[in-house]
């Protein structure tokens, strides 16, 4: 069921909360959601997919996407034909991107690499981890972990690096443009976090002390506005898993120093849980 925002605001934080963790176990199941990645595969050269029919090939530089050679027999459609020969897949960063149909329940998109060149993603809406998804852990509510933060706007074009979880050692960070600061003091220690610009709102990617712990080792995500009157609500009781708890084929932001807590943030999700309730990726 769907809440109405009137009828939402009626709930208690806590049900608020549970309608929340709801929600994202309905997205994560979905046939796009996290845990339908199956795949992320480079391609640099002309070669197959594993788990999909057809060749993928580079397209010329500075063209978006990649080619497909399949046959009809093969079954995929691109933007709803039937391919039987040579297609361009038009990539994620194109206006135009192209959607990718395998089967009933496997789809694909072309994607941009950080490195430069282009990946297939394939997801499948009855993948193992789906079939095998038992919930999302997560701590019970705590008004103690709803922080009203300074909020400070930075000079237009502020970055900071950011590694990602399988980048090489050698690989330079990616860098994000980071709007503002954040700034609280909490038990005497002062923190000034760094949020990157996502869509409409602010993605906080931190670790604390609970990760490898009670929580998943590599930190968690939480998503803020700023409010209108220059302050900031971090409410941790909303921190999320990153897209790599659900499946190896994500390549997720890893926190950077500075959002690096040394105290355990006992709040929000924990790990994604099998059906026997161990861990679904331990």
């Amino acid at each position: 069921m769907t809440l109405s925002p009137a009828d939402l605001a009626a709930k208690t934080p806590e049900e608020q909360l549970a309608y929340f963790h709801e929600r994202r176990a309905l997205a994560v199941t979905q046939p796009l959601g996290s845990l339908a990645l199956t795949n992320t595969q480079l391609v640099d050269t002309d070669q197959p997919i594993w788990g999909v029919p057809g060749r993928w090939a580079p397209l010329p530089a500075g063209e978006s996407g990649l080619k497909l050679t399949a046959a009809a027999a093969d079954g995929i459609h691109v933007d709803g034909a039937l391919v039987d020969g040579e297609v361009v897949v038009r990539g994620k960063d194109s206006p135009d991107a192209s959607d990718i149909v395998f089967s009933d329940t496997v789809r694909g998109a072309v994607i941009t690499q950080a490195g430069g060149g282009y990946a297939l993603r394939v997801w499948d809406a009855h993948s193992e981890a789906i079939e095998n998804f038992g919930g999302i852990d997560a701590f019970a509510y705590d008004p103690a972990w709803v922080v009203t933060a300074q909020w400070s706007e930075n000079p237009e074009g502020t970055t900071l690096g950011f590694q990602h979880l399988k980048d090489d050692e050698e690989e330079p960070a990616r860098t994000e443009v980071i709007p503002g600061s954040i700034r609280f003091t909490r038990d005497g220690v002062d923190y000034d976090l760094a949020a990157f610009k996502a869509g409409r709102a602010l993605q906080l990617v931190f670790a604390d002390a609970t990760n490898g712990d009670s929580t998943y080792s590599v930190g968690r995500f939480l998503f803020l506005a700023p409010n209108a009157d220059g302050t900031i609500t971090l409410d941790f009781n909303r921190a999320i898993l990153p897209p790599c708890a659900f499946s190896y084929a994500f390549n997720c932001p890893l926190p950077p120093k500075q959002n690096r807590f040394g105290i355990p943030i006992e709040a929000g999700e924990k790990n994604v849980l099998a059906k026997d309730g161990s861990l679904l990726h331990g």
